[in-house]
């Protein structure tokens, strides 16, 4: 998982880039970068750190131009080095192209051998720089970049949500099954894609409409239109967006994440009422949750664990040990709102289960009578290949384990998961629409040795565009 961000804006880009990659934090917290372009020069800064880190007046002063893309990076196991900070910037006959990308490709070994065998060298293990060449490559031949993108698209297996800054116009594309998120939006002096529609509001710009699966958006000066390059008999938004991935203030394939949260709260109760004093939430993913189960129970809400919010996402820290370290620091407990009370603790999931094991355990600490975990998603046990880093059946507490081994292994009084038919109707697009590879361990896409959902990809050899410059007020031409 990573946010990715373009921007055509008349008044300059730097800034604003800035301030939607800051809304997309919680998307990546290892590393950031922007590229601009100004007459005929491509400028970038990027490096590891949060955003705030990497940023600063003056480096963005040093970042001309009215168009540009930015990225925040989450690291993944095939690759945690400095020369994998996004975006990528590839040169050729004139053309100055940056690329950053969303998602995690199944066929890179096979497309980088293939290229490696036509002499390309390859500077990093990233999916972005093999995507980036193949459109590079494909500039060669292709009449334009729409047609290097179908190319490109036609290679690709796995998921992916990119933009690309080709000299001063951005293109913005999504895979066919849309299994990552993206959206678009209209600012005072031009236009913006984004992961997810906070970046927009970071802007005080108003939504327009997620970019659809297969689509390719073209932003320029004259304005915005699209080209539909392929379409699929089924889509497969990932299900990790709505349990825990995106900000709950984010419309995601237009539903309100805070909702979809809050009806999944609901759900826990009617599965599986219990007669207690509290529902506390894990901070801050499980607090829409906390709610619903409130709303529904009757059972007053308090917060039993405070939050130091200079602390980032513990699970998507690199390795165990800094996951292990960093509860303590990131948690306090509010012993007075704990202390001889029969608590429910409502999560959005639990994957390792080092946190919520530690988190079960200080509460008991603070000295409730009971703690009664509740969790916003089915058991996770399987692999994510698509983005998320659980490369191994083996890191995941649920795989191979009945509810009970799990609730004994975490120290819980009881524990009891969302069923998967709950929360596929609290999100409410359909099963048959979602990614629940993590859940199910059947994927939507060919991966060796594990189980696939089939589907069919339609590449258009016509492609239709829509205008979409004449915006006014919130509607849209096509």
């Amino acid at each position: 998982m990573c946010g990715i961000v373009g921007i055509v804006d008349a008044g300059g880009v730097s800034f604003p880039l800035y301030y939607t990659l800051y809304a997309l934090q919680h998307r990546g917290q290892e590393s950031a970068g922007i590229s601009t372009f100004e007459g005929t020069a491509l400028y970038t800064h990027k490096a590891q750190g949060l955003v705030a880190e990497v940023f600063s007046g003056d480096t963005l002063q040093g970042l001309p131009g009215n168009a540009g893309i930015g990225h925040v990076r989450y690291p993944t196991a095939r690759s945690k080095v400095p020369d994998s900070v996004q975006p990528f910037n590839f040169k050729y006959r004139g053309l100055n192209l940056s690329i950053a990308h969303d998602g995690s490709l199944v066929n890179t070994s096979e497309l980088r051998e293939e290229y490696e065998r036509r002499g390309q060298i390859f500077c990093t293990t990233a999916d972005t720089e093999i995507m980036g060449s193949i459109i590079a490559d494909a500039l060669r031949t292709s009449k334009s970049m729409e047609d290097a993108v179908l190319l490109c698209m036609r290679r690709l297996r796995g998921s992916y949500a990119a933009v690309a800054l080709l000299n001063n116009t951005i293109y913005a594309f999504r895979d066919p099954l849309g299994i990552k998120p993206l959206c678009i939006g209209k600012i005072d002096h031009g236009y913006i894609v984004a992961s997810e529609s906070v970046a927009i509001d970071a802007l005080n710009g108003t939504f327009i409409r997620d970019v659809l699966p297969g689509e390719l958006i073209r932003i320029d000066e004259n304005g915005l239109s699209s080209t539909q390059i392929a379409t699929a008999n089924r889509k497969a938004h990932c299900i990790f967006e709505y349990i825990y991935f995106a900000r709950a203030d984010s419309i995601i394939d237009g539903t309100l994440v805070y909702d979809v949260r809050r009806r999944i709260g609901q759900k826990l109760y009617d599965v599986a009422p219990v007669g207690a004093n509290t529902v506390c939430p894990v901070p801050d993913s499980g607090i829409a949750y906390a709610a619903g189960y409130a709303e529904r129970s009757g059972i007053p809400f308090v917060e039993g664990l405070m939050k130091n919010r200079y602390m980032g996402r513990t699970f998507i820290m690199p390795t165990q040990q800094q996951r292990e370290r960093a509860v303590r620091i990131k948690l306090n407990t509010v012993r007075g709102n704990l202390k001889d009370k029969k608590v429910v603790l409502v999560d959005d999931s639990v994957v390792r289960g080092t946190t919520s094991r530690r988190i079960v355990n200080m509460i008991q600490e603070a000295g409730a009578e009971e703690v009664h975990l509740r969790v916003g998603s089915p058991p996770i046990v399987s692999p994510c290949y698509l983005g998320v880093d659980m490369p191994t059946r083996t890191e995941l507490i649920a795989s191979g384990k009945k509810v009970e081994e799990v609730r004994k292994s975490i120290g819980a009084t009881s524990l009891t998961y969302i069923p998967i038919e709950d929360l596929v109707e609290a999100i409410g697009c359909g099963k048959q629409n979602l990614c629940t590879g993590c859940l199910t361990g059947c994927y939507p896409v060919e991966i060796n040795g594990e189980r696939c959902s089939r589907y069919i990809v339609n590449y258009m050899a016509g492609t239709h565009q829509s205008d979409f410059s004449t915006f006014k007020t919130g509607k849209e031409k096509i």
